[in-house]
C-alpha cells in the first residue's frame, strides 16, 4: 500500500491544492438545496464560513441551518443572491436547474460550486462555458469520483508512469433501484422521473478523464428497458432503464461506461485500468477487493495448452488519503461516496482563495458531462457512432 510517508511534497501537491491559504482569510458561503447539501464539511473548513443557506421546502431548509449552524436562512436562490456577504454558492439544486442557476449566481457577482451533472444538453454547455468564462469568477462542479481514494490511487499511479501505456479504462455505475427517488413524499414527481442514464454520467466520465486529462471523441451506445411506465410517459422521451457506451478518446483509448439503474446487479460506483505494463482494478461489489495487476515474465499454459505470458496480481489496502496533509486537519475524516466529500469542499474553498482554477473547471465539467449526452443520441439511434464536440 502506498501511504503519506512514500510520497514527495511535490507529489502530494500535485494531486491536491495546498491548505497553506492565509489563515485569516474566510470564504463566506452560501449552501443551497437541503438535501444532498447538507452532507458536506464548509463549517468544518478553517478557511470557510457559511454565511447563508436556502431551500424552497421548510424542513430543508431548517435541515440545512441546523447542519451549518447558520441562522441566516432564505426561501429561495434568488433572494440569498442580494445578500452582499454571500461571496460564493454551493448549488444542490434539481440537475435541470444547474445551469440556470449557475449563471443566476454568476450573474450575481458569485463563485460557483455545482452539483453534477453540470448541464442536460449540449447547447447549455457552451452557455456555461460562456458565463463562466465572461465572468472570471470560479466554477467548480462537485463531482465525487474525482476524489473517491481510488481514484487519487489511480491518479497517482498515471503521473508515476505506473501503467505504461494506458490503454483501456472501464468505469461503472450500477444503481438498481434508483427509481424509488422519482417520487416526493407526497407522490408528486421529482426530475429522476425516467431520467436517461447517460445524462447522469459524470459519476464514470470522471474515473478515466479525471485520471490522465485526455478527453472523449467518439461514442457508440446500447440502452436497454422493459416497456415500464416510466419509460413512456417520462418528461426526457426516453425508454432506457440502463445504458452502456463505448467512447474513444483522443489518445485512442478505449473506455467503456455502465450506467445501469436496474437489474440483477450489486451497487457500486467502480473503475479499472488497463496498461502494458500494470492494471488496477477497485474494489469489485461481488467481494473481490482492489488488486494491481503486474506484467510477468513467467510463461503459462492456458485452458487449450498454449502458452501464454504470465502475470502477478497483490491486494491493494484501502488508502486513505483523506487522513493525509492532503487536507487541513479538522478535514481529515471519511465522508460521503467513498471519502470524496471532504476533498470538493478544501478544493472549492482553497481554489477560491488562492484564485487558480479548481480541479474540476467549467471545461473539465462539460468533458464529463457532454459524452453521456452524446451517449444517449446513440443508443436512441441503435447505437450510432457519435462524434463529441470540444468545448475547450
Amino acid at each position: 500500500m502506498f501511504n503519506e510517508s512514500t510520497w514527495s511534497r511535490r507529489a502530494l501537491l500535485a494531486l491536491a491544492a495546498t491548505t497553506a491559504v492565509a489563515a485569516d482569510r474566510k470564504l463566506r458561503v452560501g449552501v443551497v438545496g437541503g438535501g444532498f447539501g447538507t452532507s458536506f464539511q464548509f463549517h468544518e473548513h478553517p478557511n470557510c464560513i457559511v454565511e447563508a443557506v436556502s431551500d424552497l421546502r421548510d424542513d430543508r431548509r431548517a435541515d440545512l441551518s441546523k447542519t451549518y449552524s447558520c441562522s441566516k436562512t432564505y426561501p429561495s436562490l434568488k433572494e440569498l443572491l442580494t445578500d452582499k456577504q454571500v461571496e460564493a454558492v454551493a448549488l444542490f439544486t434539481p440537475a435541470p436547474d444547474h445551469v440556470a442557476h449557475a449563471l443566476l449566481c454568476l450573474q450575481a457577482g458569485k463563485h460557483v460550486l455545482s452539483a453534477v451533472p453540470a448541464a442536460m444538453s449540449l447547447e447549455d454547455c457552451a452557455k456555461l462555458v460562456e458565463a463562466v468564462k465572461r465572468s472570471g469568477l470560479t466554477y467548480m462542479m462537485a463531482e465525487t469520483s474525482y476524489y473517491q481514494q481510488m481514484t487519487i490511487s489511480a491518479r497517482k499511479f498515471y503521473r508515476e508512469g505506473a501503467f505504461g501505456h494506458l490503454y483501456a479504462c472501464e468505469s461503472e455505475y450500477h444503481h438498481n433501484g434508483l427509481d424509488s427517488l422519482y417520487y416526493t413524499a407526497d407522490g408528486k414527481r421529482t426530475w429522476r422521473y425516467g431520467l436517461p442514464p447517460m445524462l447522469y454520467p459524470t459519476h464514470c466520465t470522471a474515473h478515466l478523464l479525471g485520471v490522465t486529462g485526455e478527453r472523449i471523441e467518439r461514442v457508440t451506445c446500447v440502452g436497454w428497458g422493459d416497456g415500464n411506465r416510466m419509460l413512456k410517459d417520462n418528461v426526457y422521451g426516453n425508454p432506457f432503464w440502463n445504458e452502456t457506451a463505448l467512447f474513444q478518446t483522443n489518445r485512442g483509448t478505449s473506455f467503456r461506461v455502465a450506467v445501469w439503474w436496474k437489474g440483477a446487479h450489486n451497487g457500486t460506483e467502480r473503475a479499472q485500468y488497463y496498461g502494458d505494463k500494470m492494471s488496477f482494478f477497485f474494489p469489485n461489489p461481488n467481494g473481490l477487493g482492489a488488486k494491481i495487476v503486474r506484467r510477468s515474465e513467467r510463461k503459462e499454459k492456458d485452458s487449450g495448452g498454449f502458452d501464454r505470458q504470465g502475470s502477478s496480481t497483490e491486494d491493494y489496502a484501502d488508502p486513505k488519503w483523506w487522513s493525509t496533509a492532503m487536507l487541513p486537519e479538522p478535514l481529515r475524516h471519511s465522508s460521503g461516496h467513498q471519502g470524496s466529500h471532504t476533498f470538493i469542499t478544501h478544493e472549492f474553498v482553497s481554489a477560491v482563495l488562492e484564485g487558480r482554477k479548481p480541479t474540476v473547471d467549467v471545461y473539465e465539467a462539460v468533458a464529463y458531462t457532454a459524452p453521456g449526452i452524446v451517449a444517449h443520441q446513440s443508443a436512441l439511434k441503435g447505437g450510432l457512432q457519435m462524434k463529441v464536440p470540444s468545448f475547450g
